[in-house]
């Protein structure tokens, strides 16, 4: 087995997106070849309606699939096919945006005016990208949660893992997505895909991602307001975790236990042309992509 160890961390940044939903971008719009075959990924937990309740208006995507896993309150969506649906708390959906699809995502707070959730994007490769648009809507029931002796959880959201499958099927980059809660001081060896880019995205309680036992932290790169600085690292809520190579990843949890999302797919490597929601292979398809949207051509299967 081969340590895979921490290459880099970065704190996720507040931004504005939509009408006005105040989130944090945990990364994207940067050097995708870092993260591929992900391409951005947004923390969208907040607890005043006033900041997210005007949510995502109608808008288009074409080339890339996101995942939206929601904590609490929940996300109805709608499209221009007709499709409509209600993420509620504990649920993801994969969408396959493909050769394009306009839609729309709407939140709405728990009793407690909380909601919570993550989205990512993931690229499709260049034979994928004018694919037929299709949803995988998966309800927080039909998620498998594996444990472990010392109190660890495990959700599978997507691929494999301690023998359990993710009930999301058919993406292009053989990817993993776990929900992994850890009890406090535990220590953890976590097997990942060799050939696999991982990622780790912090977002309750603190620990460490490194070969050792004592939590204390390693002098790893730490971006902070664009400068990088060599700290010792206690990696903490909102924070990601960029893995170098390996087949595993050790994560020690601190006082108050950690959890974290652990996200691994194998790298497209192909050129990316990327304008707001639609990423493409080359400029002249991105240019082709924005004059059908101008000009009603866009949507292509319905």
């Amino acid at each position: 087995m081969t340590f895979r160890p921490v290459s880099a961390t970065s704190q996720a940044q507040p931004a504005l997106e939509g009408a006005g939903v105040h989130l944090h971008r945990v990364f994207g719009f940067g050097d995708p070849s870092l993260t591929d075959p992900f391409l951005m990924m947004d923390d969208f937990r907040n607890d005043d309606p006033r900041l997210y309740s005007k949510g995502f208006p109608w808008h288009p995507h074409r080339g890339i699939e996101t995942i939206t896993y929601v904590l609490d309150g929940q996300v109805e969506h709608a499209d221009s096919l007709g499709n409509r649906g209600l993420l509620g708390a504990g649920s993801v959906q994969w969408m396959t945006a493909g050769s394009g699809i306009v839609h729309q995502e709407m939140p709405s707070g728990n009793a407690k005016g909380q909601m919570h959730g993550f989205q990512l994007w993931a690229n499709l490769p260049g034979a994928l990208k004018m694919t037929a648009p299709r949803y995988q809507d998966i309800t927080g029931s039909d998620i498998p949660i594996e444990g472990d002796e010392d109190g660890t959880t495990v959700k599978v959201i997507i691929g494999s893992f301690w023998g359990k499958t993710g009930p999301v099927d058919g993406i292009a980059a053989n990817p993993m997505l776990l929900d992994v809660s850890i009890p406090a001081g535990r220590r953890k060896v976590l097997p990942v895909d060799t050939r696999s880019n991982a990622l780790a995205y912090v977002f309750a309680g603190s620990g460490t991602f490194r070969d050792a036992s004592d939590p204390v932290g390693i002098k790893v790169e730490k971006e902070y307001r664009g400068q990088e600085l060599n700290i010792r690292d206690m990696t903490g809520n909102r924070t990601l975790v960029r893995f170098g190579a390996g087949d595993e990843i050790t994560v020690q949890a601190g006082d108050e236990g950690l959890r974290f999302l652990l996200m691994t797919g194998r790298p497209i490597q192909e050129p990316v042309a990327w304008h707001g929601p639609i990423v493409m292979n080359t400029q002249d398809e991105l240019r082709q992509a924005l004059t059908e949207l101008n000009n009603g051509t866009f949507i292509k299967h319905g």
